[in-house]
C-alpha cells in the first residue's frame, strides 16, 4: 500500500527525533546524576569513614540497578513489540519520573539508619526497569522512524539525548559546586537534581503522549499477537541476540568508564578538585556529544562495521596508555585532552550501536531483541564496569582496570570483524528473507 509525503498519515522525522530525544534525554538525566553526585551523598546514606568504602557502597547499589535492566528490557520490550514504540516510550519515562522522586526524599542514615540506602536502592531497581526497557524503545523508535539511507544519522541522537541529559547533570553540579558550599551539598544539596528530574519526567510524559507510532511498526500489524514480543520469538533469533551481546560488551565498559566513572577517577585516582573534575568530564563530554550525528551520518556512506572495528582496534590499543596517563595528570588542559582521545575511539561504538542492534531483528521482536541481549550484556559489563575499577584501586592495582577494559574491548573486536554489515538491511522483512541490498522507498523525507 502505498502513502504519499501529503497524506494525513505521513510523518515528520525531525518531530519523532526531538519527541523520542527529548525523554531519552530525561531519562539518561536522571540515570547519569545518581553518578555524578555519588560523591556528595555518599556519606548520607552509609556510615562516615573511608571516602573509597563509601564510594564502593554507592557503587554497589548503582551496579543492582543494572542487574534489573535484564527484566526491564524483557518486560518493556515485550510491551514494545505487542503495544508500540510509543506506549513503551511514555511508561518507561513515567516509571523514571517515580524512581527520581524517592530518591530526592529518601531519609539518611543518620535519621533511620540503614532504610535510607534501602529506599535508595530501590529507587535504583525502578531506575533499571524503566532504563532497561528505555534504551531498546528509543533505539527502535528513532531507527524506524528514519529514512533507510539516514538511520545511522538519526539513530545517533539517541546517544546525543543521551550526553545530553548528562551534560545537563554535570552542568547543574558545577553551579552547585559554585554556588553552594561543600557543606550544604553533602547535606542537602545533592537532593536538587532528583527533584529537578522529577519534574522535567513529568513534562516529557505529556510529550511522549503526543508522539506518532512509527510506519514500520503498523505494517507489522497483521503479524500473530501471540508471537510478538515473546522470548520463543526471541530464540529464533538467538544468533542476532548472543551477536548484540558480544558486539556490547567492550562498547559499554569503555562507555561507561570515559563517562559515568571519568569524574570519580580524576578526583579519587588523579587529584584533581571535585569541580575541576566534573569541568573536564563537561567539557569532553559535550565535544563527545557532537560527534554522534557525524559519527552517524558518516556509517550511512560507508556501513556501521568500518567503525565498529576502528572502536575495537582504538580500545583495545589506547586503553592502558591514556589511563595511565590520566593518573599522573594533574592539569586541566592535560586531563581534558587524553578524556577527548578516549571519547573520540568511544564513538565508533555509541554513534552507530542502537541502529547496528535494531537492523538485525524483525519488525515483531525487534524491541524486545534489542532490549533483552543489551541489558544482559549492560548488567555483566557496563553496571560493574565502575565497580570493577573501585575494588582494582580498594585492592591497590588500579592498573588491572585497565587492562580489564582492554580486554573486553579485544573480545567485541572478534565480533566486529566477523560480523556481517546491516548498513543495507531492510526493517519491514525479516534478515533471512531480504537482499543483501533491498529497502523500500523512504516515505517521508527527513
Amino acid at each position: 500500500m502505498s502513502v504519499t509525503p501529503s497524506a494525513p498519515q505521513a510523518r515528520t522525522p525531525w518531530r519523532a527525533v526531538v519527541g523520542g530525544s527529548i525523554g531519552n534525554l530525561v531519562e539518561w538525566y536522571d540515570w547519569f546524576v545518581y553518578a555524578s553526585f555519588a560523591t556528595y551523598f555518599a556519606s548520607a546514606f552509609f556510615p562516615k569513614g573511608n571516602d573509597t568504602a563509601q564510594l564502593l557502597n554507592t557503587a554497589g547499589i548503582f551496579a543492582v540497578g543494572f542487574f534489573m535492566r535484564p527484566v526491564g528490557g524483557w518486560l518493556l520490550g515485550r510491551f514494545a513489540d505487542r503495544r508500540g514504540r510509543k506506549a513503551a516510550l511514555t511508561l518507561t519515562v513515567t516509571l523514571m519520573s517515580a524512581s527520581a522522586l524517592l530518591i530526592a526524599i529518601a531519609p539518611t542514615y543518620d535519621q533511620v539508619g540503614y532504610f535510607g540506602a534501602g529506599v535508595l536502592l530501590v529507587a535504583r531497581l525502578l531506575q533499571g526497569l524503566s532504563v532497561g526497557g528505555e534504551y531498546a524503545a528509543s533505539a527502535t523508535y528513532l531507527t524506524e522512524a528514519s529514512q533507510p539511507g539516514r538511520r545511522g544519522f538519526v539513530s545517533s541522537f539517541q546517544y546525543v539525548s543521551m550526553t545530553a541529559g548528562q551534560l545537563i547533570g554535570l552542568g547543574l553540579l558545577i553551579v552547585l559546586q559554585r554556588t553552594m558550599s561543600d557543606g550544604s551539598l553533602h547535606s542537602y544539596g545533592w537532593r536538587i537534581p532528583f527533584i529537578v528530574g522529577a519534574v522535567a519526567a513529568a513534562v516529557v510524559f505529556w510529550l511522549r503522549r503526543n508522539l506518532l507510532e512509527t510506519e514500520v511498526y503498523e505494517e507489522a500489524g497483521a503479524h500473530r499477537e501471540s508471537e510478538r514480543g515473546t522470548i520463543a520469538e526471541l530464540l529464533r533469533h538467538r544468533k542476532e541476540a548472543a551477536l548484540v551481546i558480544a558486539l556490547t560488551m567492550g562498547g559499554t565498559v569503555a562507555y561507561y568508564t570515559y563517562t559515568t566513572y571519568l569524574t570519580k577517577y580524576l578526583s579519587n585516582t588523579a587529584g584533581l578538585s571535585k569541580s575541576d573534575a566534573s569541568l573536564v568530564s563537561f567539557c569532553a563530554l559535550f565535544v563527545f556529544m557532537l560527534l554522534q550525528p557525524l559519527a552517524g551520518s558518516l556509517s550511512d556512506r560507508i556501513g556501521r562495521r568500518p567503525l565498529l572495528i576502528t572502536f575495537g582496534v582504538g580500545s583495545m590499543l589506547a586503553t592502558v596508555p591514556i589511563m595511565t596517563a590520566l593518573s599522573h595528570t594533574d592539569s586541566f588542559g592535560g586531563a581534558l585532552l587524553l578524556s577527548l582521545a578516549a571519547l573520540v575511539v568511544v564513538t565508533g561504538y555509541t554513534s552507530i550501536n542502537a541502529v547496528v542492534k535494531a537492523e538485525l531483528f524483525p519488525t515483531h521482536v525487534r524491541a524486545l531483541g534489542v532490549a533483552l541481549p543489551y541489558a544482559l550484556a549492560n548488567a555483566l559489563f557496563g553496571g560493574t564496569a565502575e565497580y570493577v575499577a573501585l575494588w582494582f584501586k580498594n585492592a591497590g592495582a588500579e592498573s588491572g582496570f585497565y587492562w580489564y577494559v582492554s580486554g573486553c574491548a579485544a573480545v567485541s573486536l572478534i565480533v566486529y570483524l566477523t560480523m556481517r554489515e546491516t548498513r543495507d538491511t531492510s526493517l519491514t522483512k525479516a534478515p533471512a528473507d531480504q537482499p543483501a541490498t533491498s529497502e523500500r522507498a523512504a516515505r517521508t523525507p527527513v
